[in-house]
């Protein structure tokens, strides 16, 4: 298999490098480098920014303005972003919720909500998970009882990622209780502003507040928001699936994260000279090559969904293996930067502690990110349940 990439890629790459440098905010970048926390006007704004050049659609087909892109054109502008800097993007809208509308939507559904996804004006939510629904979605119970033209909604998702920003929520809902419990879920997509609605905080161990419970109070939901035919939301959760476990591969922000660990070590003297530790750098080099072989995985995918093929086994295996790379990436992280890896100083941080001619810039408030990343190998589907998965549909054990 030849790796090398033409000199049309090696094209394009260059472009979207150049682009970046123009266009991406160095405020921004600072930020992004040195695990910051960014505000929804720091994410929605790259997002716009992205719209305006009709690149936040990258993945979609040209048909629904996607730029018509090949799967290795996707992976190098994806790749140059994230190493120069760039938020990565909010995926419920434009990597998750549109797929599934442009695969399954009406036309009407098409018009009314692509456009606002690709411009990155609408901020979409995911209201999968429940309490007790987390790995197991065949058992959510979130209700929805069809009231003539419109759905009356009660119940509560929970782990809702950024949930207080959203516009709109996706949601799995249960329609049915008879039969199996895949055969009585539908898609419903859902106004967060909707009386009904409510959306409380799960205040995180550093302070943050990155997750929510969504709570649904005899929330009325037109009837035309429901996505394909009633009961069949099984089927379209399960495309979006493929796509998110793709998405949690993310192996070019891991690929901007290893340069991080590099420069913590070099900063903190373990990377050469006389302090240096050989066996941190052995095992920088061996997270290393399990990116390298990622990324080769992440383009299999990529090359699959192209045509048409169905990916979503893959993709549970991608899943498994960028999570752990990402985990391990942030355990190396501390053990770089020792002592230093541990206050978080909310006042200190903004009084600018983490800035570029301070000493201790390399030093983000690691710990923060080392237990905010325990959650990887547990959502969009734990890892244990996604090696069942592939022990059974591609080993046939």
């Amino acid at each position: 298999m030849d790796l090398r990439f033409t000199d049309e890629e090696s094209a394009f790459r260059a472009g979207i490098r150049q682009w970046a440098t123009e266009h991406l905010p160095s405020a921004l970048a600072h930020k992004v480098h040195h695990g910051l926390h960014l505000t929804r006007d720091d994410q929605q704004g790259w997002a716009r920014i992205l719209g305006r050049e009709g690149w936040l659609a990258s993945g979609w087909p040209e048909t629904h303005g996607g730029p018509g892109w090949t799967a290795v054109q996707r992976h190098l502008f994806e790749e140059e972003l994230a190493l120069a800097g760039a938020p990565r993007v909010v995926p419920f809208g434009p990597v998750m919720v549109a797929p599934v509308i442009i695969a399954f939507g009406t036309p009407d559904q098409q018009r009314r909500f692509l456009p606002g996804i690709a411009s990155g004006d609408v901020w979409w939510s995911q209201g999968y998970s429940e309490p007790g629904s987390g790995s197991d979605l065949a058992s959510v119970q979130c209700k929805a009882e069809r009231r003539g033209d419109y759905y009356l909604v009660n119940g509560q998702k929970t782990w809702t990622t950024l949930g207080q920003h959203g516009d709109w929520i996706f949601c799995l809902v249960r329609t049915k209780s008879e039969g199996k419990p895949q055969t009585g879920i539908s898609f419903l997509l859902i106004d967060m502003k909707s009386p009904g609605v409510s959306v409380r905080p799960i205040v995180l161990l550093d302070g943050s507040r990155e997750v929510n419970e969504v709570w649904f109070d005899n929330v009325e939901v037109p009837a035309d928001q429901l996505i394909g035919e009633e009961n069949q939301g099984w089927t379209y959760a399960k495309h979006l699936l493929s796509h998110e476990r793709t998405n949690i591969a993310d192996v070019n922000r891991s690929k901007r994260e290893l340069e991080r660990l590099k420069r913590i070590a070099k900063a903190e003297g373990l990377w050469d000279g006389p302090q240096a530790d050989g066996r941190l750098r052995d095992q920088i080099a061996r997270v290393e090559v399990d990116i390298v072989a990622l990324e080769m995985m992440v383009l299999r995918v990529l090359t699959a969904q192209k045509g048409s093929r169905q990916s979503l086994d893959i993709a549970g295996l991608l899943k498994i293996r960028g999570s752990e790379i990402q985990q391990r990436l942030a355990e190396l992280m501390m053990l770089a930067a020792g002592p230093y890896a541990l206050p978080r100083i909310d006042d200190a941080l903004e009084a600018g502690w983490q800035g570029e001619h301070v000493g201790a810039a390399h030093c983000a408030p690691l710990a923060g990110n080392y237990f905010n990343l325990r959650k990887t190998t547990i959502y969009g589907g734990s890892n244990e349940v996604q090696r069942n998965i592939v022990a059974q549909t591609v080993l046939g054990s």
